[in-house]
């Protein structure tokens, strides 16, 4: 029987809903044999407010992503934003008894013992990620099993988010008929499609600018050290164009598509757009659009500087690179004006490292769905779809390490 499988990442965000479905072989490899994207206008800032549109959206996604892939999506695994979501690190302790060797379990107790920390009780936490073990005070270890010693301490990042949002997402996605395999912050998700091999190896600041909000991840020797949600995104910026130029928001959005930039430098001063509604028609240059975006880009970036100093210290003494990625990066100059907020090499962040259908995800705007698939593979669970090949036998399913065990294989097998 054949070891491939079927996983599912259903990105359910502000301005769009993305569902990709990924084919994974016993080699390793990830095959992308479905996408289907469709515009989603039942959240605000990454929060459910209507569930009939929202479930309506994320039915036609993964119909449409069914149809290119011939399989039928039973469960998948769902990405999660909005500034409902907290995040805090804690430190966790565990003895060893003397003339033992640190064990699986010594492990799992040390991290239960971290994540023992008082929350809010509206809070649901959705990650516990070990960043680095100390045995007998030496520090930097990454797998202390085996190791001797006679106390075990580890720090962890925990993310939390509010029940109802998280319940509300959950209801989107089973009343489509999509069971749910876990939730998912966005900011892991996106570092897992588009951090390469050099920058896991350093200190990386990852921000993915989506419709509603902006999520921000500091990747730090190959695990997510910090995370964040700036409740500002890309729709924000269509809001500013609808509101200077007095046009409704979709037709500000197309604005924005086709000619804004967000570093004046760039735009065609030649060029005058025209816009006209029943009661007003306005005009304006190319680089007028451009000196409205870009005080709204550096809002953003500025507010991403702002978590990181007051959490972390000094963003040019943390991070050795910058990578932004999501539909709003798309937008030409915000590479640039990042690079001068930032004073750090930045690039746009793409999807890599996957086959089949690897040019139709190769965008920004599809890091968290994809992202989303990395996370079901490395948990090495099944989604449940029907393939068209032989699924895994249940003793197969069944097998595997516990929950830490394979969070730990997160970061061991992608970063």
């Amino acid at each position: 029987m054949s070891d491939e499988r079927i996983i599912v990442g259903l990105d359910i965000g502000t301005t769009k809903i993305c569902t990709v479905i990924g084919e994974v072989a016993s080699d390793g490899v990830l095959d992308i044999i479905g996408e289907g994207t469709v515009p989603s206008d039942g959240l605000r800032k990454g929060v459910v407010v209507n569930l009939e549109r929202t479930i309506a959206a994320v039915k036609q996604s993964v119909a449409a992503a069914q149809r290119v892939a011939g399989v039928e999506v039973g469960s998948a695994w769902v990405g999660v934003a909005g500034s409902h979501l907290k995040a805090l690190t804690s430190h966790g302790m565990t003895a060893i008894r003397r003339g033992y060797d640190v064990t699986r379990a010594d492990v799992e107790r040390t991290i239960e013992n971290a994540r023992a920390v008082p929350l809010e009780a509206n809070l649901e936490v959705l990650h516990v990620i070990p960043q680095e073990y100390v045995v007998d005070g030496n520090d930097g270890i990454k797998d202390p099993i085996g190791m001797s010693g006679v106390r075990l301490e580890v720090d962890v990042h925990i993310v939390a988010g509010a029940q109802g949002p998280l319940q509300n997402l959950r209801r989107c996605a089973t009343d489509a008929g999509v069971a749910v395999d876990g939730m998912v912050v966005q900011a892991l998700a996106s570092g897992l499609a588009v951090l390469n091999p050099g920058e896991q190896e350093l200190t990386t600041l990852l921000i993915d600018i989506g419709g509603g909000t902006t999520d921000v991840g500091v990747f730090r020797r190959g695990t997510l050290a910090h995370s964040a949600v700036i409740p500002l995104g890309g729709e924000h910026i269509t809001q500013d164009i609808s509101q200077l130029l007095r046009i409704p928001p979709d037709e500000a959005e197309r604005v924005k598509r086709r000619y804004g930039v967000a570093l004046p430098e760039l735009a065609d001063r030649d060029v005058e757009l025209e816009v006209a509604n029943p009661n007003y028609t306005a005009s304006i240059s190319t680089f007028e659009l451009a000196q409205v975006i870009r005080p709204r880009v550096v809002e953003i970036l500025d507010l991403v500087r702002r978590d990181i100093e007051q959490r972390m210290g000094a963003l040019e003494l943390l991070a050795g690179n910058v990578v932004i990625t999501g539909g709003a990066s798309l937008m030409p100059g915000v590479e640039q004006v990042a690079n001068e907020r930032f004073r750090l090499p930045v690039r746009i962040g793409k999807p890599d490292g996957v086959s089949g259908l690897a040019d139709v995800v190769a965008s920004p705007a599809h890091a968290t769905a994809v992202g989303l698939v990395r996370y079901g593979m490395a948990q090495g669970l099944a989604s449940g779809a029907t393939s068209r090949r032989p699924e895994r036998s249940p003793a197969e399913a069944a097998a595997g390490e516990g929950i830490f065990g394979r969070i730990k294989n997160i970061l061991k097998d992608f970063f």
